[in-house]
């Protein structure tokens, strides 16, 4: 397990850099986004194993992909919705979010969304995290447990809406992964890719 323990370690570092009140001020957070997909990407096809069995190709996996990023999409819609009526802190949390994307150009952020930081993150939290815990601890402890880390990476950005939607994400693409389509690395590319470009870029939830 040495050798996933240690890739989770330094992401849950990357993490900390990213979103902390000390570190995020001072960087420019999609250019440290990117730099960190590709050092995840990196870490998981060196230590990871069996890639070409998780990259099976068919028309119903685009599909899939598609279908579940629409519908994650209106999951959050309602979220907001609801969370805006229930919690006063709710709004301006979520404005803190896509304020990340002020100053900078929206097509190169959808871009690296898209062709970067979305398959970056299958990569390495469900195509070599969870693989390798479903392996050691069996399908639903890997599910929960990837889905769990993945939440509480987000934790230092100290935005209750952010680690929801962290929870809500890890959930998602982690059921895709462990049951809805096993192991299979497309879907949740399309799925992950797509829906990261929708909230973010084409059709922000403010």
């Amino acid at each position: 397990m040495k050798k996933t323990l240690i890739p989770i370690l330094v992401a849950a570092i990357l993490w900390f850099v990213m979103f902390s009140p000390w570190t995020a001020p001072h960087l420019n957070f999609w250019i440290v986004m990117t730099i960190s997909a590709c050092i995840l990407s990196t870490m998981s096809f060196t230590l990871g194993n069996d890639w070409k069995k998780q990259f099976q190709f068919d028309f119903k996996s685009i599909l899939i992909g598609l279908g579940a990023a629409i519908l994650l999409w209106f999951v959050f819609y309602l979220g907001d919705y609801f969370s805006a009526i229930l919690f006063d802190f709710a709004k301006p949390q979520v404005n803190s979010i896509y304020g990340l994307r002020d100053g900078n150009n929206p097509v190169l952020i959808g871009l690296a969304l898209l062709l970067i930081i979305g398959p970056a993150e299958v990569f390495f939290w469900q195509g070599f995290v969870q693989k390798n815990l479903i392996e050691n601890y069996g399908t639903f402890q890997g599910f929960l447990i990837t889905t769990a880390i993945y939440t509480f990476v987000h934790i230092w950005s100290f935005n209750f809406m952010l680690f929801m939607a962290a929870l809500v994400c890890g959930l998602a693409w982690g059921l895709m992964y462990a049951y809805l389509q096993p192991k299979k690395i497309v879907p949740l590319l399309i799925f992950h890719a797509v829906w990261d470009l929708t909230v973010f870029i084409l059709f922000p939830i403010l």
